[in-house]
């Protein structure tokens, strides 16, 4: 009989760290087992004089056994004892080792890994874009109707729901966004998903085949590139300047192009306004061509100087459009909900696609989702959010000018939660940003978001999760990081 001194750790160590005290014996035995200190056929004491030597009780030594017994490690024998199994690919194992061999992902696989850029903050840091102000959102009548569904489950409530997501929710939203945006839908043609980046994968994976060429904004939004390289699509970068994508461009560079993605009521990063007459090119194009636009309208609430611009979707005749929405930025990032307003023939496919990638969206916050929009709080929300954020802004757009006005010009901040920074002198912006990190601010550079060459340099700035205080206090340090005018060799 084997010796097991040693095989358990001591038992201050076992019993100080949360685990039931049998894992700690079934662990350190499996180990022995593993690393070859136990050899196959190798009896162990019984449970009665393992439990004496190791001074745990005999049900934990009896649990730990049986553990190992069903998993193959032991066998017990009636009136014979217990024995290590014969397990040599394990016995055999040395000290763990670095794989060899061929270990590469797919294309796919290898081109989604390289997407680093699409990952969302995760810290309220000056000056992470994107973030809203959930220090202002109200929590204590989320609660009450967090509450007050949860004392409204039944059983029919905790099975799968609807893949194409809660049907009072898309009612509402239906609703909302026909008042709202001058989207044309029912709400048969919404299909709820958890993020806009899971709208444009689905997109993605539904209407591109390998090589299919794609129109993205230039500079535009990585997470919208990632997902389209990541099916294969050959990512056709297009302009944008004051008006917008610039139509005629695109048609130049890729006429029979088989999607578009644009984000054109509040372009991300340079916030511009894509014109009415691009909107109309646009359109008349992807008739033509038998192409998609997917139309992202991530934060489209909030504008400032005027009402917030209707969506291409109302426009569209001919059943082109895909519109994107999301919670995100309008009520708070963890709750992972967005949503697609598809043309009435890809509802079908979208749908089925979707069960296929994760079912469906937690159906009990949608539900409570739907309570706040039905009721008048998202509305009300939206107003006391567009004054904070509009404020906020104004003292942004005020820092700016006091400390950084020389090298900095924000040409386009009407809407949305963030800014870009052009500027004046053309800069080496990712030194910028580096030197900002080291000062903790988060402002990602401008030629960060091309494909080729980029035409500015600048910063990409948000505000709306920032205090008054914080914006000053941040700004002032930020200048710290940006190089006077006068230091004219970093173009």
């Amino acid at each position: 009989m084997r010796n097991l001194k040693g095989v358990l750790l001591d038992d201050a160590a076992i019993r100080n760290d949360g685990l039931p005290l049998y894992q700690h014996v079934y662990r350190r035995i499996r180990d022995a087992i593993v690393a070859g200190r136990l050899s196959a056929g190798d009896r162990l004491p019984s449970t009665r004089t393992f439990a004496a030597d190791a001074d745990v009780s005999r049900k934990t030594a009896e649990e730990a056994y049986a553990q190992l017994e069903a998993e193959g490690y032991l066998m017990r024998r009636q009136g014979a004892g217990s024995f290590v199994a014969d397990v040599p690919s394990l016995a055999k194992r040395g000290p763990a080792s670095r794989p060899s061999g061929r270990r590469s992902l797919s294309r796919r696989g290898r081109t989604i890994g390289a997407a680093r850029t699409c990952a969302e903050a995760t810290i309220v840091r000056p000056f992470a874009a994107g973030l809203p102000a959930v220090e202002a959102f109200p929590v204590e009548l989320w609660q009450r109707l967090v509450a007050r569904r949860a004392r409204m489950l039944d059983a029919p409530a905790l099975i799968y729901g609807d893949p194409a997501g809660y049907l009072p929710l898309r009612e509402a939203l239906a609703s909302y966004l026909g008042n709202a945006r001058g989207v044309r839908c029912d709400a048969s043609q919404i299909v709820i998903v958890s993020s806009s980046q899971q709208a444009l994968d689905l997109a993605s994976r539904l209407l591109l085949d390998a090589q299919d060429e794609a129109w993205v904004e230039e500079p535009g939004y990585h997470g919208a590139k990632a997902a389209m390289a990541a099916a294969g699509a050959s990512l056709i970068p297009v302009p944008v300047d004051d008006n917008g994508l610039d139509v005629e461009r695109g048609i130049a560079l890729a006429p029979n192009a088989r999607i578009v993605y644009v984000t054109p009521t509040h372009q991300y990063p340079l916030g511009v306004t894509m014109s009415l007459e691009r909107r109309a090119a646009l359109l008349a194009w992807a008739q033509r061509a038998g192409a998609w636009i997917l139309e992202d309208d991530y934060d489209s609430e909030f504008r400032y100087e005027s009402r917030p611009l209707s969506a291409i979707q109302g426009l569209d005749t001919n059943g082109r459009v895909i519109y994107i929405g999301t919670f995100t930025k309008v009520l708070f990032p963890s709750l992972r909900l967005a949503y697609l307003v598809l043309p009435p023939d890809l509802v079908e496919p979208f749908v089925y696609a979707r069960t296929q990638i994760d079912g469906h969206p937690s159906t009990f916050l949608q539900s409570v989702v739907a309570d706040f929009i039905t009721e008048g709080h998202f509305g009300a929300h939206v107003r006391r959010m567009r004054t904070l954020y509009r404020a906020r802004r104004d003292v942004f757009l005020e820092a700016a000018e006091k400390h950084l006005g020389d090298a900095l010009d924000f040409p386009t901040v009407h809407a949305g939660l963030r800014a870009t920074g052009i500027f004046r002198v053309r800069r080496k912006d990712h030194e910028v940003t580096e030197r900002a990190a080291r000062h903790n601010l988060d402002v990602p550079p401008l030629s960060n978001y091309y494909l080729g060459r980029a035409d500015k340099t600048g910063l990409v700035m948000g505000y709306a999760a920032l205090s008054p205080h914080a914006i000053r206090s941040a700004m002032k340090t930020l200048a710290l990081a940006v190089p006077s005018p006068r230091a004219r060799g970093e173009g």
